[in-house]
């Protein structure tokens, strides 16, 4: 049975995160930071708030680049060093959705999730710069621990898109 999406009320959540621009051909780039971001927090004995994510900022694809950061919650405010940064997730009214399954099939459940809040008159809190929509906040939330299962067509995944 598929996941329905809803609307969730959230609280702010400090996080510690590493920015990257590159299109959908170098996702490898995107993925490699994981284990980067966790070093990270464990130098600095942080222990994560909660699941990693992917912020995206602005949308690309395989050849435009994606701008996004790839991050983890803190239990408290961190303070970035350059190639780490702090940040918040906004407080807000989310509409998210559960994907399960395999990241590479994400689409269906993205492509879901916007036509359901479109439905319903939604709006995002985005804002332009020039030609670009930069997401207010776009999150991916991964779930699943890939040390407990490291079958993708496993996890799940929480899509959480910022209402205006």
């Amino acid at each position: 049975m598929p996941n329905e999406p809803q609307i969730q009320e959230r609280a702010a959540r400090p996080y510690a995160a590493i920015p990257i621009e590159a299109p959908m051909r170098e996702w490898g780039r995107v993925n490699a930071l994981v284990p980067e971001v966790f070093g990270w927090l464990a130098k600095q004995g942080v222990p994560p708030g909660g699941p990693l994510f992917y912020r995206y900022r602005v949308a690309g694809d395989m050849d435009r680049p994606f701008r996004l950061e790839v991050g983890v919650p803190t239990p408290a405010p961190v303070t970035g060093d350059g190639r780490v940064i702090a940040g918040t997730i906004p407080a807000g009214r989310y509409a998210t959705l559960l994907h399960q399954g395999h990241p590479d099939k994400l689409f269906g459940s993205i492509t879901a999730l916007l036509r359901w809040a479109d439905e319903r008159g939604l709006k995002w809190r985005n804002t332009r710069e020039g030609d670009q929509e930069v997401w207010g906040g776009c999150f991916e939330y991964y779930l699943t621990d890939p040390a407990e299962e490291p079958d993708m067509d496993r996890w799940s995944i929480e899509l959480a898109y910022l209402l205006a």
